[in-house]
């Protein structure tokens, strides 16, 4: 690839960026925003952030790659839904994932 396809590629990407940046405020102006859109909203952030540690912890070479990883998720998923504190909820992922990797598991 030549220099010049990568900075083309790179001005590309961002005026693509810029434009879809801009259309929200240019679409919308000064009108509020419906309050179902805004309830969807204030999720989004948390639904992307939720999709990317599923997809790291879950993902390996991109193959599914169910592990010590994943069952020390699971059992900090299953500390937080009880109330733990989050000391024990760090420790106790921390050490399942620890114990199952000595035991050879992931």
């Amino acid at each position: 690839m030549s220099t010049t396809s990568v900075w083309a590629t790179i001005g590309l990407v961002a005026i693509v960026t810029f434009v879809s940046k801009g259309i929200g405020p240019f679409a919308i102006g000064d009108r509020a925003l419906p309050a179902p859109l805004v309830r969807v909203v204030a999720l989004l952030g948390a639904a992307l952030l939720s999709a990317l540690v599923v997809t790291s912890t879950l993902m390996t070479g991109g193959s599914l790659d169910v592990g010590a990883k994943a069952i020390g998720i699971g059992v900090a998923a299953v500390l937080l839904w009880r109330r733990a504190h989050l000391l024990v909820v760090v420790v106790g992922a921390a050490a399942t994932t620890a114990l199952l990797r000595q035991a050879g598991i992931g």
